[in-house]
Order: structure tokens, then sequence, then C-alpha cells
């Protein structure tokens, strides 16, 4: 028998039967071991139903009853959601009666007239307890928010799709909401997590047309594991209007990555696949679908040898350092003023490597921070090895990431640098992308402030590339502004961007900014950036970036021409 102390209070029991009798009985059984509430009829079970529906454990209903029967209750329940998450024990003296009950969703039975107490506590007592831990199963295996799968269940279901329909074509589909930390911080977390179940709900529509099952990953991130669909650009389509229709003209957009099903591939990669498609579109807007192919996996492949490389790469100094010089257009001629750092990698078997090809990369795994220190290192032995040769302290600017601001070591290492190689510390100067600011993040402007403070002089590199705008200059901690080469490229021909390049330098004059301007190529660029008050210009017009042994003869030839200057 089972001890009333440990039951009572934590499970209610609903009886329902139009007999009084009956439900003496039964209350009289059940009240040691739970709490139990009654109903005469059908209409009264449905509202006991709804009063206590979070706290019922188990409903005994019996079938024939006046008003509303119990084959009416089952029937009505079962297509209520939260009601059918309730077990329900019929009672009937008739045996005709029960495989009805069973098929509307009663889980057992109990045949009148009641009898055989222990067994009708045993079979409550297993009913309720196989509820509770179907309720456990259920709560970790559905997102509370969006009600789709958790991450291990989504993928134990495809394994048994798997089983099941293995010669069926199943393809990975990955969606995900662009800067969706920027949706929740511009509108709320309530206004994000509409737009998160209605995006679910889409795709539960979606799946109700096809075979397949659906996760939500991360906070923003799904997985749909569905049937290959011809189309894939009107899924997406699809998606976005659902995410329209809620989000209105906040600007909410998703993209969406794809691997094809291919024979006997696990499903942990065809996501990881498709994970890496999605993401190559992050920010694409009018391009926001990627199907993975053989190329990327190639890429793949290509990128993990290359990260598996890296310490090889700075132990065998196959990292060089190319340097592009600034010239100072405010003298005539132009003046030999500073050098860029630029890295490249020439790889023993790959070849020459493009910085553009291994530099995302290592932001992307958090690595790029060992090559901008070899950098660093090698700049500022640079800067020391021309000036006791030359007699000239030739600043040179080196790459700050964005993820370098957040060592703690970063201001001591930079100023042990100059140290330890005798120089000034405005002769290393500091360059960060206008896309590290636009993240407008606070602990990137107080360590540049600390910078600033510590004599160092900050570049802002790609001025115009991304969101900045001209009134945000005046709350940037720079020192020197690098007007991007898509602003100089049209100069000659578009009286626009000659304009916008003009305004650019009067306010830039205004605070007292430096202005470099990137990619000189022609001589009218550099004329007309000259007479609108450059001050310096970087660009092939006067030398692409070449090695420390090229660039000493630009050095060579600047002394020459100071010297024919001074005659």
């Amino acid at each position: 028998m089972f001890e009333s102390k440990e039951i009572r209070g934590s499970q209610l029991v609903l009886v329902v039967d139009d007999h009084e009798i009956n439900r003496d009985i039964l209350g009289g059984i059940l009240e040691d071991y739970y709490d139990v509430i009654y109903a005469e009829n059908g209409r009264e079970a449905l509202e006991q139903i709804r009063a206590h529906i979070n706290d019922l454990a188990l409903v005994l209903l019996d079938l024939i009853m006046p008003e509303m029967n119990g084959f009416e209750v089952l029937r009505y329940v079962r297509n209520d959601e939260q009601m059918r998450k309730i077990p329900f024990i019929v009672l009937t003296a008739e045996k005709s009666a029960e495989l009805e009950a069973l098929e509307l969703g009663a889980v057992d039975f109990i045949t009148k007239p009641i009898d055989m107490h222990e067994v009708i506590i045993a079979r409550v007592s297993r009913i309720i307890e196989l509820s509770d831990g179907k309720k456990l199963i259920q709560a970790a295996e559905r997102d509370k928010l969006t009600g789709l799968y958790t991450k291990n269940f989504f993928f134990e279901y495809i394994n048994r799709i798997l089983k099941i329909h293995g010669d069926e074509l199943y393809d990975a589909v990955v969606l995900n909401i662009e800067q969706f930390h920027m949706v929740n911080a511009l509108h709320g977390r309530e206004f994000g997590d509409k737009v998160l179940t209605g995006l679910a709900n889409a795709i539960r529509q979606f799946l109700a047309e096809t075979k397949g099952v659906a996760s939500r990953i991360e906070s923003d991130r799904f997985y749909i594991y569905c049937h290959q669909q011809e189309d894939y650009h009107a899924l997406l389509n699809r998606f976005q209007e659902a995410v329209n229709a809620i989000a209105g003209n906040t600007g909410v957009h998703i993209r969406m990555g794809v691997k094809t099903w291919e024979e006997q591939e696990d499903p942990f990669v065809m996501f990881d696949n498709a994970v890496t498609a999605c993401n190559k579109v992050r920010g694409d807007f009018q391009n926001p679908l990627m199907i993975y192919d053989e190329n990327m996996r190639i890429k793949e492949i290509r990128d993990q040898e290359l990260l598996s490389d890296l310490d090889r790469a700075i132990e065998e100094h196959q990292f060089q350092v190319y340097y592009q010089p600034k010239y100072d257009i405010r003298q005539s001629p132009p003046k030999l003023a500073s050098a860029e750092a630029l890295i490249r990698w020439n790889h023993p078997k790959l070849g020459m490597i493009s910085p553009g090809d291994f530099i995302p990369l290592f932001e992307r795994n958090g690595l790029i921070t060992r090559v901008d220190h070899y950098v660093w290192e090698l700049a500022a032995r640079q800067i020391a090895e021309w000036r006791d040769q030359f007699g000239i302290e030739l600043p040179i600017s080196v790459n700050l990431s964005r993820a370098d601001v957040f060592d703690p070591e970063l201001i001591n290492r930079l100023v042990r640098l100059v140290a330890d190689n005798h120089l000034k510390e405005k002769s290393l100067k500091l360059e960060v992308t206008e896309t590290a600011y636009t993240d407008n993040a606070r602990e990137l402007l107080d360590v540049i402030d600390k910078l600033r403070s510590s004599g160092f002089e900050i570049e802002m590199d790609d001025f115009g590339s991304g969101y900045s705008s001209l009134n945000m200059l005046s709350d940037m901690p720079i020192d020197v502004l690098k007007m991007d080469m898509k602003f100089v490229r049209n100069i000659e021909e578009n009286k626009t961007d000659l304009k916008l390049v003009e305004l650019i330098l009067d306010i830039a004059g205004y605070l007292q900014l430096t202005v470099v301007a990137e990619g000189v190529e022609k001589e009218g660029q550099l004329q007309l950036l000259k007479d609108a008050g450059c001050d310096l210009v970087q660009g092939y017009y006067f030398s692409k970036p070449v090695p420390a042994d090229e660039f000493q003869e630009l050095i060579k030839t600047e002394i020459e021409n100071e010297r024919s200057r001074q005659v």
C-alpha cells in the first residue's frame, strides 16, 4: 500500500460520475493518496478541468452520463491542446465501449462495478507516473518559446526519419535573423520574441505540407530537416513574408543556408555545411540565400589547413610584411611621410596567399591577434633599423584588430614594444577599421582613449566603407582619417563624388584630423585631392606595397630629394 503523506497535496484527481455512490466509492479509495475533486456530468467535468488545468494529474471519467456523456468529453478534449495532455481513465460496464474510448484518447479503463481497490490504486498510480514522465520528456523536448524541438531531440528524430525513410531526399536548411541582438536592443525583447514565434509558426505550417522536423538551435537560429524543395528562394521569401507580417517596416531580415542531400551523409555534417553557407551571406540583403556546393567544401578544407599551419608559419617566418608609402601632398614635390604595414603569406605549399583569404579567417576564429603581434614586432624593428641606417624615424601604421582590444595586456604590450626599440609612440601608428567604431563598444572606445593618452596616434581605416556618418566623427577618438578608395576612384568623372570628398576634407579640417586618401592611381586624382586640401595619399600612383628592401630604395630617393631641396 502507498503512504498517503508522500502523495497528498502533490497530485489532483477528478472523478466524473453521475451516480453519487460511485463518486463516494472512488473518493474513498483515492483520498488517502490523492487530492480528489468531483463532477456529476460532462459539462461540469469540463468546467473543473478548465479551472484546474495546470494541476490535474488524472481524470476518472464515466462514459454513460446525462447532459454530456464521457464520449463527448473525450472528443472535446482531443481537440484542445492543453486538455489532451491530461490522462483519462474511463469507467464503464460495457466492454464494447472500451475500444471506442481508447480510440478517442483514453489511456486505460476500469470496469464497473467498482471493486478490487488495490488494483484501482495501482492503475491510477501507474498512469499518473507515466504521465509525469511524459511531461518531463515533453518539457525537455520542446523549446519553451517557439514549441519547436530542442537540439538533442531534433537530431534524434532525424535519426528515426533516416531509419524509416532512408531512401528519400532530405535537405538541411538553416535560417538566421540578421543582427537579432540589434532587433532586441532597438525594439525590445517582447518584439523579438514575437518575431521568433512568428517565424516558428511559419516553419510549422511549411512542415505540415511536407515531411520533416525543425528546431530552434540558438536564440535566432533555426534548423529544418525537410523533403528536398524545388525552389529554396520561394521558401525563403515565404518565411520573410511571415516575418514582415509581424515586424512591419522595421527592417527585420532573415538569411538561409542549404545543404542538399547526399547518400549516407551525417546529419550533423549537413547542418554544419548549411551553417557555413548561411554565414556566407551574412549582411547580404540582396542575396540572402546560399546553397552549399563543392567549391565551398574545398574552401573549408583549405581554411582548415591554413588554421592548422598558423603556428608553423609564425615560427618559420612565412608571413612577410610589405610596406606601402604614404606621401604628404601639401609639399611640392610630394614628400614620403610614412608607410602602412601589410602582411602577405608565402605558404610553402600554396604559394603567396592574399590577406583577403586568411585575415577574415583568423578574425572569425580568434587567431588574428597572433598575426597582429607578429606584424607589430616586425614593423617596430623595421622603424628602428631604418632610423639607425638612414637617420629617419619613419612612422609605420599597423592594424589594431577588434580582438586586440580585449587583451588586458594590450597597452603594456605596445608601450613595451616601442620602448624596447627606442621609438617614439607616434612612430607606431595604430589603424582601427571604421566598422569597429560603429559597433559602438564602450570598451573599445575606452581602450583607444588610453592608447592616445599613452602617446599613440589612432587612424580610422576604410572610412566610408561601413555605416558611419560624418557627424559621428566628432565623437570618435581618432587622429587620422583614412578615406576609403571608393571615394577617390571616380572623382575625375563624377562631380558628386568629388563634392563628397571635399565635404569630408572640410569636416576633417574643422575637427583637426589629418586625412589620408587611399587608392590613388592617377595624376588627375592626385591633383584634385591636393586642390581640395587632402593631407596625405597612398596608392599605386606612387607605389604598390613592397618588401622592406625595395621600400628602403624609396627612403634613399627621399633623402636625395631632401638634399636637393636644401641646395
